[in-house]
């Protein structure tokens, strides 16, 4: 029996997913639970259509972090901090720290996307990683200074 999942089920397919599976098991499992419908040729193509829409959607979400991500690429970020003797930083630059001077030039970056080698305790440069998404990331200098 053909059915179009309607959530997410282990071991037979994602949602949205037209699947073939033993009479029993649509029957007494998936109808039942409400976890799929019987597949007929208007819900086959309207699944379909919402496949599209959402790899559409997806492709179009994926070229805007990519433009952001060239945009991004090689912007400095200066951030001033007290400091005591010797340059030493009273704390630590954060990453949240980063992220709102990172919004006062016009880039809205979420504080867990930023990544840094070290922590950021004395006065210099270093550079930081935006990990926008999977295979997308830009990477930036940011430069202490005291205040």
């Amino acid at each position: 029996m053909k059915v179009i999942l309607k959530a997410d089920v282990k071991g037979s397919g994602k949602k949205g997913a037209v699947i073939d599976v033993a009479d029993g098991y649509a029957k007494n499992f998936l109808l039942k639970k409400g976890l799929a419908e019987i597949a007929t040729s208007s819900g086959i193509n309207e699944a379909e259509q919402r496949q599209k829409a959402a790899a559409y959607h997806k492709e179009e979400s994926l070229r805007a972090q990519r433009e952001l991500a060239q945009k991004l690429n090689g912007a400095t970020v200066t951030i001033p901090i007290r400091t005591g003797e010797n340059g030493k930083v009273f704390g630590s630059v954060t990453s949240e720290k980063i992220s709102a001077a990172l919004l006062e030039l016009g880039f809205e970056v979420d504080k867990k996307r930023i990544a840094t080698k070290e922590p950021l305790k004395n006065v210099g440069e270093y550079e930081a990683e935006i990990r926008l998404t999977e295979g997308v990331a830009a990477k930036i200098k940011v430069i202490v200074v005291p205040l």
